[in-house]
């Protein structure tokens, strides 16, 4: 009897491991799998146990040809889902080599076993040189969750690197009392945004640089004190104002950009930024962005293709940084 109560939840299991549309799973195959299970069942039991998965609205496909055979239909994540699932674990610097591997191995069982062993990552990593090897990171992402939700402080372990050019790379350990605000996933790295009470900004933390993680009773610094926003800690919002995690103020950036350029800064600012159309195939646009070494950075990447109008200050900045790399090839 009890076999008999577990026959048609082992249907729908085997099913969904073994079948799919090129894969179809025959009535016989079927009884012989149950049979391995220690149930023996008639092909009148299998039709009826695919009728009742059917009725609670499983998707199985009865097909005649190229062989006679049941499949699951709609799966809740497609081939091409599962994939693209797998190349972003594959990519993601934070994640250690072990977990990556582990992660892939359960993103399979969401397909069936043929399309499973077909997937091969379309992304190379070489895991000895851009995984890190924290061990941790599930732990202190958790964690972190927990105390932005609380809105409790932390208490962290923080590793650097004190690269010494005759040694060999030593790392530098450094405990920090931090208020965390939010999680940002960007340049393939997870960073916690912060506030260390010593200073009124935000500090960037490298996730997988983080171990020893310590949810403290204390209270966070209320966010509104150390940045621009008051209601809500807009993640999206600040996160745009970024340039390769670099922190600094809030200011409105003028810049004059060749015609070129239109797809590129409408990817970086959003659709809905201004563009005012200006002489010589060029256009205008003021967008917020943070004062930084990293936005300075960013805009010279473009070379003579953006001018910057305003701040003053960042492009004498950055004209500075023009000449101290000529000087260096004169």
């Amino acid at each position: 009897m009890q076999n008999s109560k577990l026959k048609t939840l082992y249907v729908y299991q085997l099913l969904n491991k073994y079948s799919d549309e090129n894969h179809p799973v025959s009535t016989t195959e079927l009884i012989e799998m149950l049979a391995q299970k220690g149930i023996t069942c008639e092909r009148k039991s299998i039709y009826a146990d695919v009728e009742a998965l059917q009725e609670i609205g499983v998707d199985i496909i009865s097909v005649k040809s190229p062989k006679r055979g049941y499949f699951i239909g709609s799966r809740t994540f497609q081939v091409p889902e599962v994939m693209l699932l797998i190349d972003a674990v594959t990519s993601a610097g934070f994640i250690t080599p072990k977990k990556t591997n582990e992660l892939i191995e359960k993103l399979k069982t969401l397909v069936s076993d043929n399309e499973a062993y077909s997937m091969v990552s379309q992304v190379y990593m070489d895991s000895e040189t851009t995984k890190c090897d924290n061990e941790q990171v599930y732990y202190v992402i958790d964690k972190l969750h927990q105390a932005i939700t609380e809105k409790n402080k932390v208490k962290v372990v923080y590793k650097r690197r004190d690269i010494d050019l005759v040694n060999k790379t030593r790392f530098k350990q450094k405990t920090h009392t931090v208020s965390p605000y939010a999680l940002i996933w960007k340049n393939d790295h997870y960073y916690l945004v912060c506030n260390n009470d010593k200073y009124d900004n935000l500090m960037h933390l490298r996730v997988d640089r983080i171990k020893n993680l310590e949810v403290l009773d204390d209270a966070s610094r209320p966010f509104s004190e150390v940045s621009k926003y008051t209601e809500n800690f807009d993640t999206q919002d600040y996160a745009a104002r970024m340039y390769n995690m670099f922190s600094g103020e809030i200011c409105n950036l003028t810049i004059e950009c060749d015609i070129s350029l239109q797809e590129e800064i409408l990817d970086r600012f959003g659709n809905k930024t201004p563009l005012r159309p200006a002489e010589n195939n060029h256009f205008i646009t003021t967008v917020e962005a943070t004062l930084s070494d990293g936005l300075a950075s960013w805009i010279m990447q473009y070379g003579n293709k953006i001018k910057v109008l305003e701040p003053e200050a960042l492009s004498k900045h950055i004209l500075q940084k023009a000449k101290d790399i000529a000087e260096i090839y004169e």
